[in-house]
């Protein structure tokens, strides 16, 4: 291969890599906060008020930076975890696995740790939204990139 040629695809390689990390740090933060904020604001609020250790004012960039780090690692991990196949089954497996690893901390060790009005309530919500948070990022990541790798 010529060394032009060879330097334009790695270019081109390069920038798909850093549209994809982009794509999807940004898509972890859209999903996180529409998950969350739903379920803290709307659906889950009165599990919520009970909660007697929570800030009345809550410190959005702490979430946000929390959010941007979460996505870059999710991102990074996601293009190791699907080797260049994406579906929608690898998108949902990788969810699980990355529920697993995330949702278990706030939905096991936090009743343990913290005085929580209810515990089996407290893991149920947790655990749920925590699932369907991180199997729609993966879900939605597997199709963004399928279609990535048509263009």
């Amino acid at each position: 291969m010529p060394k032009n040629l060879e330097k334009k695809c790695f270019k081109i390689k390069n920038e798909m890599t850093i549209k994809k990390y982009l794509i999807g740090t940004s898509l972890f933060v859209i999903v996180t906060f529409i998950t969350q904020s739903t379920s803290h604001f709307l659906v889950n609020l009165d599990h919520y008020a009970l909660v007697s250790f929570t800030r009345k004012e809550v410190i959005f960039p702490l979430g946000f930076l929390t959010m941007i780090l979460q996505g870059t690692v999710l991102s990074y991990l996601f293009n190791l975890y699907c080797k260049n196949t994406y579906n929608t089954k690898k998108g949902f497996l990788f969810g699980l696995l990355m529920s697993a690893l995330f949702v278990s901390y706030p939905a096991f060790t936090e009743p343990a740790k913290y005085l929580v009005p209810n515990i089996r309530s407290w893991i149920f919500v947790e655990g749920s939204v925590g699932l369907i948070q991180f199997c729609t990022f993966g879900i939605l990541l597997a199709l963004i990139h399928k279609k990535l790798e048509k263009d």
